[in-house]
């Protein structure tokens, strides 16, 4: 079981600079790795406070100057608003400069806000998805390559700086249309998927979608490397779970906004919180997530796995204005008490499990 730490570097109120946000991000990664996380994770979003890395593939260059040994990812680049053949030389010299730890996610945007002001229109995200997914295989498989797409034209094209992982490094894909998941199962790619705040029926129906969806391919779920985005929170101090449970709705409410072309905003920069048609309390919130006592988290994680099955999990750490020096206390907090119990727990159960399964009649 691997865990992630997920930083979506949000400004809540001109209270934050961008500069403290970004310093978080950074600090926050660094405490990721002390803890002993396998991967941070970065989004990518554009033009308003809801997340302020306008390049996964820069904070991954920069954070690996910090770094020795965490994996650290894009989660994800949104391909439509890209160059590909930028983006190629980047992916490349992020690799390299990571020497061999980038993992790659990509995706194909939501933000109407973000496609019109970089010219694109988002009712071509998913076939532009499809044509920069196959440059960018070409690209990183190739030395020499070329390209003829209804939107995107490459003439014979060599990438100086390439990636240090062959042929590529690991492709982690998200996107909403079942069709570009089965691709990525069939091509043996990587998924990231999540239940929003949602509780253990979503978390259910997730894994069935999942196995229709790889059913379609020939495939078994379970021979799919797939990351599981998660809120959680664990602590006994009352104050600290209601300020990270707000957050989360911050985070949420700002998401729905964009996405569904609600957002308002009085300066044009930084989005309004409103509740919308899917707002929670903080009270349903708490019962979907695995937020409380150290026991309590340990004990749904495991209850969440033993449903999805996911072989990563990405913990959401930067949030809203959440404070940073508690943040960094619980991602320490998870290092040393959480992930070690979830881990030992899931080792101990694999015999019994096995043992199950050989003596259940054929």
């Amino acid at each position: 079981m691997e865990f992630g730490v997920f930083i979506l570097a949000q400004q809540r109120g001109y209270h934050q600079t961008s500069q403290q946000v970004i310093n978080n991000a950074v600090e926050q990664t660094v405490a990721a790795e002390a803890a002993g996380f396998d991967t941070a994770w970065y989004a990518e979003h554009h033009f308003n406070n809801y997340s302020l890395c306008p390049s996964p593939l820069m904070m991954v260059s920069h954070c690996a100057g910090l770094t020795k040994r965490i994996r650290l990812g894009s989660a994800v680049c949104v391909l439509p608003l890209y160059n590909p053949a930028r983006l190629l030389g980047e992916i490349g010299f992020a690799d390299t400069v990571s020497n061999g730890r980038l993992d790659l996610g990509i995706g194909s945007g939501y933000q109407q806000f973000e496609f019109d002001r970089f010219g694109v229109g988002l009712k071509d995200s998913h076939s532009l998805f499809a044509e920069f997914y196959d440059v960018l295989q070409a690209g990183m498989k190739e030395r020499i390559f070329s390209y003829s797409g209804k939107h995107l034209q490459m003439p014979p094209t060599a990438i100086a700086v390439r990636t240090i992982q062959k042929p590529m490094p690991p492709i982690w894909v998200t996107s909403g249309h079942p069709e570009t998941l089965g691709r990525a199962i069939s091509d043996n790619h990587n998924l990231f998927v999540t239940a929003l705040l949602n509780g253990l029926d979503a978390i259910k129906a997730l894994r069935e979608r999942l196995e229709g969806i790889a059913s379609k391919e020939g495939r078994s779920i379970d021979d799919t490397h797939f990351g599981f985005l998660r809120c959680a929170y664990a602590s006994d101090n009352e104050n600290e779970i209601h300020a990270y449970l707000d957050n989360a709705r911050f985070q949420r409410r700002l998401s729905e906004s964009l996405k569904f072309r609600r957002a308002q905003s009085d300066d044009g920069y930084l989005i309004k919180e409103e509740a919308g048609p899917n707002d929670m309390s903080l009270e349903t919130m708490r019962s979907n997530l695995p937020v409380g006592s150290v026991n309590q988290v340990i004990d749904r994680m495991l209850e969440e796995i033993s449903i999805l099955k996911p072989p990563h999990i990405a913990l959401q750490t930067q949030l809203g204005d959440f404070d940073q020096r508690t943040m960094l206390r619980q991602i320490d907090l998870w290092g040393s008490k959480i992930i070690p119990a979830i881990r030992r727990e899931l080792r101990s159960s694999r015999p019994a499990d096995r043992l199950a399964g050989e003596a259940a009649p054929a």
